[in-house]
């Protein structure tokens, strides 16, 4: 099963840009649709952006659409998101999540890593 490790958050002010990576380990990562969830404090985990096995489809939450940019290297085991125009209520813990699908990407088969925080500041 692929492990996943998030990289890239920080502190950054309202308007700013950070890029988010997610490191795959294992030879598998093309058979595996990824993702990015948040989870702000006191809140339930949400979707942010979905990108498919080659990459050839994208999804967002409407929160996000025309600012973010999810993206995908298969050669190198990574996929990343590229976040600009940031708002304060973008602050969260940020999830990168692996699933065998596509349209069930929260599925019971997936694997989550363990979180990257992003904060803006007003």
């Amino acid at each position: 099963q692929v492990q996943l490790v998030e990289s890239g958050g920080g502190l950054v002010q309202a308007g700013g840009s950070l890029r988010l990576s997610c490191a795959a380990s294992g030879r598998t990562f093309s058979t595996y649709a990824m993702a990015w969830f948040r989870q702000a404090p006191g809140k339930e985990r949400e979707f942010v952006a979905k990108i498919a096995k080659t990459g050839s489809s994208t999804t967002y939450a409407a929160s996000v659409k025309g600012r973010f940019t999810i993206s995908r290297d298969n050669a190198k085991n990574t996929v990343n998101l590229q976040m600009n125009s940031l708002k304060p209520e973008d602050t969260a813990v940020y999830f990168c999540r692996a699933s065998p699908s596509y349209d069930i990407i929260s599925g019971p088969l997936g694997t989550w890593g363990q979180g990257t925080q992003v904060t803006v500041s007003s």
